[in-house]
């Protein structure tokens, strides 16, 4: 492997995981810790990457970093509303986490918020 695939996994695994140690990524890769605490001062430049050192230190990417995200249409937004009312308490809850994370920013606000409520013409937007 490469160190720009290397780089371009520890991109993924971030991604994917939003923060992870520096002695577990090189673990993962089989390098040192020196070499990930390089790569990520690298990625940095292009990525909105932090580093928190001391007890819980970690390498994070920002909360609003999204790449590629999915946001699902207006009509898409309904039909897992509707749903929501006929599914049971744990495809309730998958059904929300799908909708707080590709949905538009009034429904993820409304789930943040506990308050799923559907404006008077029934749609989101």
């Amino acid at each position: 492997m490469t160190a720009n695939e290397r780089r371009a996994d520890i991109m993924r695994i971030l991604i994917c995981r939003r923060h992870e140690t520096m002695g577990k990524l090189a673990r993962e890769f089989g390098v040192s810790d020196r070499t990930i605490r390089n790569d990520i001062l690298l990625l940095t430049v292009d990525y909105p990457l932090d580093t928190v050192r001391g007890n819980g230190g970690c390498v994070k990417l920002a909360d609003w970093y999204s790449p590629n995200k999915i946001i699902l249409s207006k009509s898409q937004e309904n039909v897992l509303y509707q749903l929501i009312d006929k599914a049971d308490g744990s495809q309730q809850k998958v059904l929300r986490e799908i909708l707080s994370t590709y949905g538009s920013p009034l429904i993820r606000k409304q789930i943040a918020e506990n308050t799923m409520e559907a404006p008077h013409d029934g749609a989101w937007r």
